[in-house]
């Protein structure tokens, strides 16, 4: 399928803006071809005569655009309601740009860009880390329950060397107080870290 847009009337015996065509063989004139899917489509834009009130149509609203894109600051309302529209004059303001208004926009995009993904990285460590510190702050908080409850109050010395643990000690002491008779052996569990 190929579609061409021309900025002058190409098909003078015809009224319509856009025409399609599908190919035949030349002698037998209704051998056609892979009907629909092998065809031309022209898109006469001087033929189109509508204002920007009267566009109905989502082809409406694209011709228009195409036709009045050179004068367009900014996307009218009736044409925003298409968000690839919006893109296409950013696109079409660029192609009217020298090479260096291009090259200062090209370079503010690559610099919004990487700015977005170190805001990304930066969030995403903050959730990991958040994660990670809440899980460490249950553990500490499941053990030392366990220990009170079994032992009694902890010695602050104690308390303060199970707060410095990694998260795989923290697990490795849950399932090793079970063997433990005192609070001396706890102590000495902990001297091995």
């Amino acid at each position: 399928m190929a579609v061409t847009i021309t900025d002058f009337i190409l098909l003078k015996e015809s009224s319509k803006i856009i025409n399609k065509f599908v190919f035949q063989e030349e002698e037998k004139k209704n051998l056609k071809i892979l009907e629909k899917e092998l065809r031309l489509i022209f898109v006469e834009i001087p033929k189109f005569k509508k204002n920007l009130s009267e566009l109905k149509t989502l082809t409406d609203k694209w011709i228009y655009f195409l036709k009045e894109a050179a004068t367009l600051e900014e996307v009218p309302e009736n044409l925003g309601e298409v968000s690839e529209i919006e893109l296409a004059l950013n696109l079409a303001s660029q192609a009217n740009m020298t090479p260096e208004e291009f090259e200062i926009v090209d370079q503010r995009g690559m610099m919004l860009q990487d700015e977005r993904g170190r805001i990304t990285y930066a969030e995403e460590k903050g959730r990991k880390q958040g994660k990670k510190e809440g899980k460490k702050e249950q553990a500490i908080a499941l053990i030392m329950r366990q220990l009170k409850k079994r032992f009694g109050e902890m010695p602050k010395e104690i308390s303060d060397q199970i707060e410095s643990l990694s998260i795989e000690h923290l697990e490795s002491l849950g399932e090793d107080f079970l063997d433990f008779n005192s609070l001396d052996d706890v102590a000495n569990w902990l001297k091995s870290f």
